[in-house]
Formats: structure tokens, sequence, C-alpha cells
């Protein structure tokens, strides 16, 4: 008898065969280990099939209507593909080998010999793990999320990165925070990578859920557990198991479940809603947040316990205005990548336009740098990104908060960017300062005062 399974991970098998003696034999045998469910014939095993994802599919190979074959052909366009067994006549050989080449993971003759069958399964569930563990670990090794995507020079950047790799191989639970768009799921997806854990990485972005959704989301549910649950479905702390679960947004969770999460993190078990079930996982949580948890716990918005929990080890990402000597490597990084995607040749960027991005805020961090080199990527004509392609709204927002930064391999500060600038406009509207004033987004008054004090001619 199949007992090889734990019993939270019960594998589902969907058996097909017009035969009743057949199909109810198997089943009996099977279902101590198993969740099975059984189809009559072909037509009914498609409609299962269409409606539901199954493990492992075992079909008779000659049936009325919809073969064995069609069966296959079916279960092969799922994603992923559950393995598939056939039983077969022993005059219908040449049938099962056309079977296989076709995508069958093997087949075997009726009778069915049950100790044959057992084997199969077992190969079957051992070959799907192996192909999911080899898909997991390639997609590792081709991520996009590693540290060498941690882009950045600046001294709290790279003390960042020393902190991923000396964390990342420990259980402990990490809490990334900064504001929106600093970078913080590309700091927890680095975690993962040099975690070598062998599972998945899973995200919830816990904000774009309604409660309800939220806890089916991280514990699952069982079938009937309210409406509209028509099959039992696996959470995101089952899907990471041993793996990683970032939970972005944690702190807009509300209280109700705030105390089951605190439950999974102190005891690593947890039931789906509607099951009896207590189910353990060796999941690692990693959070991020824009928010100040340490406020909401003292106005009463955040559990402090759970706070305690979560902040076991802290990655703080500052704002990209705060560590302007970033903000080169990243225009340059981004523009191969956009250059790339949009088949482009490789662009430059000129000094003066540099400089303006360089003299920038950029409040909505390193998600608005990214969008706005894109734009420039794809609506800039020639092979160099120049002043005129700088968006506007950037030009004219330029503040005197960035006092340093890196242009190259030389540091530059504002008076000499501002210089820069006025130089470039005043050299491409040929020495008209009304429209060079214009061009920088400044009065006349303005461009003759600045002009007054860099003594520029």
């Amino acid at each position: 008898m199949p007992s090889n399974h734990k019993k939270e991970e019960r594998p589902s098998i969907l058996i097909v065969d017009d035969e009743r003696g057949t199909r109810e034999a198997l089943a009996k045998f099977l279902r101590p280990s198993y969740e099975v469910t059984i189809a009559e014939d072909g037509e009914i095993g498609l409609n299962l099939l269409a409606r539901n994802h199954y493990d492992l599919v075992l079909s008779d190979i000659r049936m009325p209507g919809a073969n064995g074959l069609t069966i296959l052909d079916a279960a092969l366009k799922k994603t992923p593909p559950p393995p598939c067994i056939l039983f077969t006549a022993y005059g219908s050989i040449e049938a099962a080998v056309d079977a296989m080449k076709r995508g069958a993971f093997d087949f075997v003759t009726k009778p069915v010999n049950l100790d044959q069958l057992e084997i199969l399964i077992e190969r079957a569930f051992e070959s799907g793990r192996i192909k999911e563990e080899n898909a997991e670990l390639k997609k590792r090794l081709d991520s996009k999320f590693g540290l060498e995507n941690i882009i950045g020079s600046s001294a709290v950047i790279q003390k960042i990165i020393e902190n991923v790799r000396q964390v990342a191989p420990t259980r402990a639970t990490i809490s990334i925070t900064g504001e929106s768009g600093t970078g913080k799921e590309l700091i927890a997806q680095a975690i993962h990578q040099f975690s070598r854990r062998p599972g998945r990485f899973v995200a919830v972005h816990c904000a774009a859920l309604p409660e309800t959704l939220l806890e089916s989301e991280l514990f699952g549910h069982e079938k009937g557990s309210f409406t509209g649950a028509n099959e039992q479905r696996k959470g995101r702390f089952e899907l990471a198991d041993g793996g990683t679960l970032f939970l972005d947004e944690i702190g807009e969770i509300p209280l109700s479940t705030q105390v089951k999460l605190l439950r999974v993190l102190e005891t690593r078990t947890f039931e789906r809603i509607g099951g009896m079930e207590t189910l353990q996982v060796d999941t690692r949580v990693v959070t991020a947040t824009n928010r100040d948890l340490a406020a909401m716990v003292a106005e009463g918005a955040f559990r402090e316990d759970l706070f305690y929990r979560l902040d076991v080890v802290s990655i703080h990402i500052p704002p990209l205005r705060e560590r302007q000597e970033d903000i080169p490597p990243l225009v340059n990084h981004f523009l191969a990548f956009f250059a790339k995607e949009n088949g482009r040749p490789p662009l430059t960027i000129s000094e003066s336009a540099m400089s303006a991005l360089c003299s920038y805020s950029w409040p909505g961090n390193i998600r608005e740098l990214k969008n706005c080199v894109e734009r420039m990527v794809v609506l800039t004509r020639g092979q160099i990104i120049e002043l005129d392609n700088v968006p506007i709204h950037i030009r004219e927002k330029i503040t005197p908060g960035i006092t340093k930064t890196i242009l190259g391999t030389s540091s530059c500060d504002l008076e000499r960017n501002e210089k820069i600038l006025i130089a470039r406009a005043l050299e491409e509207c040929k020495g008209n300062r009304t429209k060079a004033a214009e061009k920088l987004g400044i009065s006349r008054r303005t461009l003759h005062r600045k002009l007054a004090a860099y003594g520029i001619e």
C-alpha cells in the first residue's frame, strides 16, 4: 500500500476508466494515501481536467468517445502538466508506445498489477519533484534578482549588500523598510537567492487584498468553507514551504489576521480556512513596509508582539535623494536594459542630461527613475540622451536640496551642475539668453543673475 507521503501533502490523482471494477479497485487501493477522483468515461475526465488541477492522471487508453490519448493531450496542456500513466490491453501495446512518444510518463497492461502501479506512481512523483527543483534552481541561476542587480556605489548600498550576504543563510525573520519605489522586493528576492533554501520565493502584496481573501491567500481553504470555495486550495505559506514568503506592505494587514500570522511565526503551524487539520511548514518570512510600524503599535493599529517578532533583523533602504551618488550607475544600468529591450544599439547620456537627473529629488525613488529612463530611451531618436530628452517636469523641478553626486568618476556639486546646464543651454540656443532661460525653465532675470554669479560670459 502506498505510504510514503505525509498526510498534509496528499497528492491528488484522477482515475479515468469506463470499467467500473477497475476504477473502483484502483480508488480503493490509492485512497489511503492520495486524494482520488474517478471519472466513468473520457468526457467526464476531460470536464474534470478543465476545472481542476491533479498531480497525476491514470487513464485507460481505449474508451468510447474521448479516449486515453485525448485525456493525455488535455493533461499535457495544463500548467504544470501532471504526469500521466495509461492502461492498455496486451493487444494495444502499439497505442501505449505512441502515448509515450506524445508525453505519457509510462503505461501498464491490464489487468493492472497494483504493486507495479505503486512503483510507477512513486517514480512519477519523484520525477516531478526533481523537475520542479531543477526548474527552481535554473530560475535562481538565471534570476534577474541577485546581488548583481542591486545597483549602487554608495556606502549605504554596499552595507545593505553586506547585510544580505550575512543574514540570508539564517532562519531569521527579516523586515525591510523604506519609501515606496526604493527596491524592497529586489532585496527580498536577493535574500532568498542567497538563502540556500530549496523552496520557492512567493510574494503577497497585502494591501491589494481584502481581509477575507488575504487569509485565504496566506493559509488556504477547504472546499465549501465559504461561498465560492469550490475546491481545496493551498495558501502561500504552503506554497513557500522550504522557501521564502515575502509579505509586502505588512502594515496593511488587519488585526484579526495579525493574530494568525503571529501564531505561524511562533509555531510554524496553521489550519486552512474551514479545516481542522493542523499543518506544519518551514517557511522563511521576509516583510516590507513603507509605514512606521512602531508608531502604528503606539496607536494600537499593529500588534506589539507581532512587531517584535517581525523585527528580528531590520534592513532600511534610504530614499534615492539621500544617496545621489547611486543615480549615475542606476541611469546607465537602465539605459542598457531598455535599449536592449527595445532593440536599440547602446545609448549614452550627455553630461548636462545626467546633471539634471542627479539634481532632481526623485520622490518616486528608483521606480520613478526607471520609468523616466525608459521614456527617454523610447522617445530619443539619436544615440545620445541630451538635456532636451529629459522630461520637462524634471528640468523645472531641479532643487537646491541636492548638494553632491558622482558623474562617472569625478565629483560635482550643485554649483557645477548649474554651470553645466546653463553653459549647455546657451550653446544650444546660440547665445540667445531668452531662449536659454526658457529651455532651463527659469526667468531671464534669474539667468542673468546666475551668469553674473558664475562669471559666465
